[in-house]
Formats: structure tokens, sequence, C-alpha cells
């Protein structure tokens, strides 16, 4: 199984602005995992945002938390 290292540059990488799905309503995981960090972090939840504005956000908001860090 690849490591981290191996995986730098792959897709799984990919910045959310080139994702051909971006601009997409975000996906109801997205949306529920975003409600819990907005919640955790008293910030409001906006459920109007993209695939990609949502995986931002997300980023944004778990090092806000300190969630999702290994």
């Amino acid at each position: 199984m690849a490591n981290q290292q191996e995986l730098r540059g792959s897709n799984l990488e990919k910045d959310p602005a080139e994702w051909k799905t971006g601009g997409e309503p975000m996906t109801a995981a997205q949306a529920s995992y975003l409600k819990t960090l907005s919640d955790q972090a008293s910030e409001a939840f906006d459920e109007t945002l993209t695939k990609a504005q949502a995986s931002r956000r997300i980023d944004e908001l778990q090092e806000r938390t300190g969630r999702g860090q290994s």
C-alpha cells in the first residue's frame, strides 16, 4: 500500500479548483461533516457550497478545530 509520501502529486492531492465536478453541490457526506465542524468551531454552516468550496472549508475548519489530524 502506498504511503503518504508516495501519494503526494497524485489525484488525491488535486486542488479542489481543478476538480471536474467541483462546481456541483456538496455531497451529503461533506454537508454532514461540515455541519459538525461548523458547530464545533461556532461558525455558520453554509448549505449552498459547491463540492470544491466545501472541501476547502472542511480543511480550514479542521485546522481551526484540530480535527482530521493524524
